[in-house]
């Protein structure tokens, strides 16, 4: 099968449930406003750092948006490890990528994937709390990184009436959301496209099933700037091809929470101690949680159940309605700004014409 069929298809099988999740995130958005968060995070200790975990895990925030969001949070007087475990739940996981890992790798992975990310926050929160109150009992002062929720802005969310909410979600979820996403989205689709096309089943198998496959993967994952949706058909490729469902884990957890820029931020925002802290939880748990979840998967004898893109197969009109859809909304990203430019640049043309065609009455009148 080529290369072009293996990708739609899987486009195809995911465009429904990211179609389902970027609507369930922009109804988040629209629930949870940015002020909550901060003031639910604005007292330290264990309590703030469990609140961080678990606030930020359904959030809709990929690995970029949520760095902006966690330094507002931290302005706003939330400790470093509330904001190492918001910086960790976020990316890790989402409503989106929920839907989307069931879809792909079924009900297990759903359920594993979230919960491994909750414990991963935590750890890695409570490691940033414990390596700052070493260091020093000073906190250093956060520079803004871009708040975007002034108090007029709340104020108007406010008096927002239902039918407006709604639309301003389907707004987010299909305009925002999609924006943060796509490029990343496309990715992983390539990705896994190649991976299932090109690497053969049984290649992973060298690494074995335990800590140095799951290595493998902390070192695959670790630079990698991808969102956790993205991460999921890379993962369910890598399956495919012959990981076990930890090392898979490994790399859905590290992959998301552990790229270069995060990793760029924390050092210069919150130290090299909290960054290498911030490390220590993040890996540490991933691999205990991917050996742990090797062992259910062994002992309960539970099948795979990996999407893959079966050639000749004969999909519902519907779904191959959501899978237009959907690559509409992606191409909408990159075209739109190019018909804008296109639309201004015309605009700037026929003004110079105008101003011209003006100038040229003028002189030949004065002529005359």
């Amino acid at each position: 099968m080529n290369l072009l069929s293996i990708f739609w298809n899987l486009v195809i099988e995911s465009a429904p449930w990211l179609l389902i999740g970027y609507l369930l995130a922009g109804i988040i958005k629209q629930v949870i406003p940015s002020s909550w968060v901060e003031k639910q995070l604005a007292e330290p200790g264990f309590t703030s750092i469990v609140k961080g975990a678990f606030i930020g895990a359904p959030l809709p925030l990929c690995s970029c948006g949520v760095i902006p969001t966690a330094l507002a949070i931290r302005k706003a007087g939330a400790s470093k490890g509330a904001t190492a475990s918001f910086l960790v739940a976020t990316p890790e996981t989402g409503v989106d990528s929920i839907s989307f890992s069931y879809a792909v790798l079924g009900p297990v992975f759903a359920l594993a994937r979230p919960i491994a990310a909750l414990i991963s926050a935590i750890i890695a929160g409570v490691l940033v709390h414990s390596f700052d109150e070493k260091a020093s009992s000073a906190e250093a002062v956060v520079a803004s990184g871009g708040h975007c929720c002034g108090g007029n802005q709340q104020k108007t969310e406010a008096v927002l009436r239902f039918g407006e909410r709604l639309v301003a979600a389907i707004r987010y979820g299909y305009g925002q959301m999609i924006a943060d996403t796509a490029k990343w989205l496309v990715i992983g689709l390539v990705a896994a496209t190649v991976i299932t096309a090109v690497v053969p089943q049984s290649f992973f198998l060298q690494w074995g099933n335990g800590v140095v496959a799951m290595l493998v993967m902390v070192i695959v994952g670790l630079p990698m700037y991808i969102c956790a949706t993205a991460s999921t058909p890379v993962a369910a490729s890598l399956l495919f091809a012959g990981i076990s469902p930890g090392a898979a884990l490994v790399f859905m957890l590290t992959g998301p929470a552990t790229n270069i820029a995060t990793m760029g931020v924390i050092k210069e925002q919150l130290g090299l101690r909290s960054l290498l802290a911030y490390l220590a939880g993040v890996i540490g748990t991933a691999i205990a949680c991917g050996l742990l979840l090797n062992e259910f998967y062994r002992f309960f004898g539970w099948p795979l159940q990996i999407m893959t893109a079966e050639h000749g197969e004969v999909y519902p009109l519907w779904r191959q309605f959501a899978a237009i859809l959907l690559a509409c909304l992606v191409a909408s990203v990159w075209l739109q700004p190019l018909l804008t430019r296109s639309q201004q640049s015309s605009t700037a043309t026929g003004q110079v014409s105008s101003t011209a065609a003006e100038q040229g009455s003028g002189t030949t009148a004065e002529q005359g």
